[in-house]
């Protein structure tokens, strides 16, 4: 198997020759690497995880490497070249975060720091040191954790994200998990509290008139009591603090603790050594009464409210994946399987393709099927997002999640464990979860720079009081220094896109709307043209044949030809055929050399007759005549917006087929609003002129093209972009795949073939135009989000590091105190969270 990787970090060919020399050293794996573009082109004999590949690399330097493939890690060269009809021209999009297959019930960190990786354990993210996240899944085995801000870091149990420290958490949205990591945090919020209250207090006893306190220490044993007191805070109940800042400085994967690391850490070292060797300070370090002031209060309460804002966090963060959350609720425990004519309940892992299982009223159904025997009314709100329940019969397909109303039936198990419907639902919201939104670009790009800046501007501040502040200046010098350090918070940019994204995508699943990565979710806020086929996709997709005709008067025998043609095509004109045929009961007989071709129609030889059914390009490919007397009532049926499919036999056209398929209710409103909303709405269809007219006339549609093949779409949909336009192309079927793959955003109808849903970005669950309005909608209002979250995180550091570094002192005398910042920076972080929030309760 070949796959191709982007590796980060290079800079010249002897970089290049080490990255190559590095990764042919692991045992069955042959690679090329090339500089310019950074890729790696290795062939293995087997898989080897990329967290693999990486391990390699870290050892030789600062390298990344990513998986290049946002869909699935075993790609071979001969699925390349099987979805090669789908390719196009179009320089390839980057590809959303996609964990390995084994990822299930491992860790990674929200903010994709380290692509793919994944972690057997909730441990912090090395990169920017937040908590890892578990990737959510119906089925696994334990718990895993990751992180909120780097999903690539996954591991066994909580702690903190190596990569920005954050805790972990878990991937599997669990409430035990969650409570677990949040009762952590209480327990050891209660031990801060406990202990800073009374520091604070032998602190701020100065402040009491007649201060009682002296009245029973002097000053320097209360500070042997600060000490003492604060010595569980620092090294119990907020120590992850400060593994996470040394982690950090030795990965040189600067981040919030950091900072926070480096501003309490200086602050309680100067403590310890102004109480043990107090004679070495200047004067101006110390009180009227010779000690030296002491900052044990600031370092723990510091501590404190950056261990509250990782509490409120912890909190916050679980309602994210709230989405998600009810999803997993949705997949029962148990079945009742059909054994023998008798009952038996046996675990939902136990059930088998083709098992016969009895659902009774009121129950969820367990796997994806067929009704056999019974019939009933099903909610399939929780997929489809509408409220009115379903009738369902005989051969009629249900979801597994969905609830059965007040009857029993019998259906068959025809998709099991990860393959059903809602299986699939929640592996595409983790994917989107993990996802980077190209807007994402900038903050990851300020953020590398930002924790060193912020140093930089620490120690200027410190600086510039000790030599133009007032007295005592070194001593404000150091607060504000302090200051500048801990109010700064990069968590809350890294945080502002992926947090969005994780409630967006979210709510999107409960609505009907699946979306495949956070780029799709961003450029369908962009879009201003929509490409849309018809059938299927406008219309209901359910054609019904209401006449054959015949010249020959032998509209039965000719049926029966046809639709015994048809049984072999998957199209829906074609399922009509046969079951119209079916309805009258006309026997399917023995199809030789049976042909699709795209956009056109069908051909075979039927009792050695070579018989072909579809449009007018078909009659001119195998050189059919039409007469005048058979166009002229084909005309007359398209005009009344009927589909009609011309029918030749050894040559000659003998008649027509004429089939109706309502316009979807829903489409009228769904083109009126999308237009209301400046997005062009144009149809291509393979149908003929007269009835895409007469279909574009009903919608009011900006334009249409009739006749279309498959390549004609491509064309069409590169024609647009090369104008600027931001394209969206909606359809169902396998014909519609190339021009999805090409557009902007593809939308696949959820009803539509499984070909077309992979090849697109935004899935349809119900399959109507109305989803598209949500997209759209759900689009708008996620940027939006992220716009204002990223706003808040610039406003906040911008507005906030100079306030600390005591640029209001000259002019207002305001200087911020430590603590303060230590409060500011604890709740930006649970700001930009709770602002993605407010995406939950979102009207569509």
């Amino acid at each position: 198997m070949i796959h191709t990787y982007t590796v980060t970090g290079m800079s010249c060919d002897g970089c290049r020759s080490k990255v190559e020399k590095t990764l042919n050293a692991i045992d069955g794996i042959q690679t090329i690497v090339t500089l310019d573009p950074p890729m790696a082109t290795i062939t293995m004999d087997k898989h080897i995880p990329t967290a693999q590949l990486q391990d390699a690399l870290t050892a030789a330097g600062k390298y990344t490497i990513e998986m290049n493939n946002g869909v699935d890690s075993h790609v071979t060269t001969e699925k390349s070249t099987e979805k090669s009809c789908c390719s196009s021209n179009k320089p390839q999009e980057k590809p959303r975060i996609a964990l390995p297959s084994n990822a299930q019930g491992k860790y990674y960190c929200p903010m994709h720091c380290e692509g793919e990786k994944v972690y057997d354990k909730p441990v912090d993210c090395p990169v920017c040191g937040m908590d890892l996240v578990k990737e959510a899944t119906i089925i696994s085995s334990k718990t895993m954790y990751t992180c909120p801000m780097h999903p690539e870091v996954v591991k066994e149990g909580p702690g903190s994200c190596p990569i920005c420290g954050m805790d972990l958490v878990p991937m599997e949205p669990t409430d035990a998990e969650e409570n677990k990591v949040y009762d952590d945090l209480v327990r050891k919020m209660k031990i801060a509290v406990f202990f800073t209250v009374p520091i604070f207090i032998i602190a701020m006893s100065d402040m009491i008139p007649n201060n009682p306190l002296m009245k029973i220490m002097d000053a320097s044993k209360w500070n042997w009591v600060q000490l003492i007191l604060s010595l569980p805070v620092v090294f119990y109940a907020c120590w992850m603090f400060f593994e996470r800042a040394w982690k950090s400085v030795i990965t040189w994967n600067l981040n919030m603790f950091t900072l926070i690391g480096i501003g309490s850490g200086v602050a309680f070292l100067f403590s310890l050594v102004g109480l043990f060797f107090p004679t070495i300070f200047p004067d101006e370090f110390k009180t009227h009464d010779g000690t030296v002031h002491l900052y044990f209060e600031a370092t723990t309460v510091i501590l404190t409210l950056v261990l509250l804002g990782q509490l409120l966090e912890a909190r916050a963060h679980s309602r994210t994946s709230g989405a998600i959350k009810e999803l997993l609720k949705l997949a029962p425990t148990e079945a009742t399987l059909v054994i023998d004519g008798a009952d038996k309940v046996i675990s939902i892992h136990d059930i088998k393709k083709g098992d016969l299982l009895r659902v009774k009223p009121g129950d969820k159904i367990p796997v994806d099927g067929k009704i056999t025997d019974g019939e009933s009314t099903i909610d399939e709100s929780m997929i489809s997002g509408e409220p009115i329940p379903v009738d369902k019969k005989i051969e009629d397909s249900v979801i597994a999640g969905t609830i059965n109303g007040n009857k029993s039936f019998v259906m068959i198990a025809e998709k099991v464990g990860s393959e059903t419907l809602l299986s699939q639902i929640v592996q595409m919201v983790n994917d989107a979860s993990r996802s980077r939104a190209p807007i994402q670009k900038l903050a990851d790009k300020i953020a590398k720079y930002f924790v060193p800046i912020v140093v930089l501007v620490s120690l200027i501040t410190f600086f510039v009081w000790a030599k133009f502040g007032p007295e005592p200046a070194m001593v404000y010098g150091f607060i504000n220094a302090i200051a500048v350090l801990i109010i700064a918070c990069p968590c809350a940019l890294g945080l502002a896109t992926p947090m969005s994204v994780m409630v967006g995508v979210g709510k999107g699943a409960q609505l009907g709307v699946l979306i495949k990565n956070a780029e799709a979710l961003e450029n369908m806020n962009k879009v201003n043209v929509l490409i849309t086929d018809k059938t299927g996709t406008i219309t209901e997709g359910k054609p019904s044949v209401e006449k054959v005709f015949s010249l020959q008067n032998d509209e039965n025998e000719l049926l029966q030809s046809i639709a015994s043609l048809n049984q072999y095509s998957e199209h829906p004109l074609a399922q009509a055929v046969v079951n119209f045929a079916k309805g009258k009961e006309i026997a399917l007989i023995e199809v030789k050399d049976f042909e699709a071709i795209s956009g056109k129609g069908v051909v075979g030889t039927v009792t050695n007759k070579k018989v072909a059914l579809g449009n007018r390009k078909l009659m001119e490919q195998v050189n059919v005549t039409v007469s005048a007397e058979l166009e002229n009532q084909i005309i007359a049926e398209q005009k009344l917006g009927k589909t009609v499919s011309y029918i030749s036999v050894d040559g000659i056209a003998v008649g027509f087929v004429s089939i109706t398929d309502a316009i979807k209710a829903t489409s009228v409103e769904a083109i009126k609003e999308l237009i209301r909303q400046g997005v062009e709405v144009i149809m291509l269809t393979g149908d003929n002129e007269n009835t895409a007219k007469a279909v574009a006339q009903e919608l009011h549609l900006s334009s249409y093209k009739a006749g279309c093949l498959p390549e004609d779409k491509l064309k069409e949909i590169k024609r647009l972009q090369g104008e600027g336009k931001i394209v969206a192309m909606a359809g169902d079927g396998i014909n519609d795949a190339p021009a999805l793959a090409q557009a902007d955003v593809g939308i696949a109808m959820g009803t539509g073939t499984d070909v077309a849903i992979e090849s697109a970005k935004i899935t349809l669950v119900k399959g109507d135009l109305q989803g598209i309005v949500k997209a759209k909608n759900l689009s708008h209002a996620v940027m939006r989000n992220i716009k204002q979250n990223l706003f808040f995180a610039f406003f906040y550091n911008v507005l906030g590091i100079p306030i600390a570094a005591g640029i209001l002192y000259p002019f207002f005398g305001v200087l911020l105190s430590p603590m303060i910042a230590a409060l500011a920076m604890s709740f930006s972080s649970v700001s930009v969270i709770a602002n993605a929030l407010r995406l939950r309760n979102l009207k569509l």
